[in-house]
């Protein structure tokens, strides 16, 4: 569920939100930019969440691999 904020910011920086940002994607570029400080305040259970992942630890796990085949590589 999406909730409805109104905010005051300095002109400069609305108008370059307006300039740099596409048109109707600049809530979600706050909340973005904000959402790091507000949640998962926990790093640690969080890190804990994500190992318990296996698909996801698998994923990176493939990643790492490939990028350290790919220095060797270029060696």
């Amino acid at each position: 569920m999406h909730k409805k904020l109104t905010i005051t910011i300095d002109e400069k920086v609305y108008k370059g939100l307006h300039s740099t940002i596409e048109e109707g994607k600049i809530s979600q570029f706050i909340e973005n930019l904000v959402r790091p400080h507000v949640l998962n305040q926990n790093l640690e259970s969080a890190y804990r969440e994500a190992v318990l992942d296996r698909d996801r630890e698998d994923e990176a796990q493939s990643w790492n691999e490939g990028v350290i085949g790919d220095i060797n590589a270029k060696r």
